[in-house]
């Protein structure tokens, strides 16, 4: 069995899967009459064909010790995750080596913070550890097959 330990989400450490989203130091500008700090485009947003779209997904919540069972991935789009909760959630990525998810990875966010997978990272399923699991997701809508599944053979366990 493969056993992962999860480490801090940090915007560093993240940057080959994605974008950490988060309202960190000063904001970019003051708005709404200086009552309101905008942290300005804080992901890119990459898609092949389709739109932009806005869904709320509610999850169940997980614990750990987790059993990893399959990864998957979207080749046509990012994927952006933003709870609408303050509470932490799990986000498991991994690079890819030829087609299969390899070197696996997994963070805990900190309250407010969201994230935005590149094009074609392999990652876990929506992950919360707490009820509600609702979050916004900004994704690809459209035609063409923008999901791809890895089931792993060997177990993979994600632990503290």
């Amino acid at each position: 069995m493969t056993t992962i330990r999860v480490q801090p989400l940090t915007a560093k450490d993240f940057a080959p899967y994605g974008d950490v989203l988060q309202a960190d130091g000063d904001p970019d500008v003051m708005i709404n009459q200086s009552l309101c700090g905008r942290y300005h485009d804080c992901a890119g947003l990459d898609f092949s064909g389709g739109r932009a779209g806005i869904s709320i997904f509610n999850a169940e919540p997980r614990a750990l010790p987790l059993p990893l069972e399959m990864m998957e991935r979207h080749p046509l789009g990012s994927q952006a995750f933003i709870p609408m909760t303050q509470h932490p959630f799990l986000v498991i990525v991994a690079a890819d080596d030829a087609g299969q998810p390899a070197d696996i990875k997994a963070f805990l966010t900190v309250p407010g913070q969201g994230v935005n997978y590149h094009r074609g990272t392999w990652h876990g399923v929506l992950t919360p550890l707490h009820t509600p699991g609702l979050f916004a997701v900004v994704d690809r809508i459209g035609q063409g097959e923008n999901l791809q599944e890895h089931w792993f053979e060997t177990p993979v366990q994600i632990v503290e």
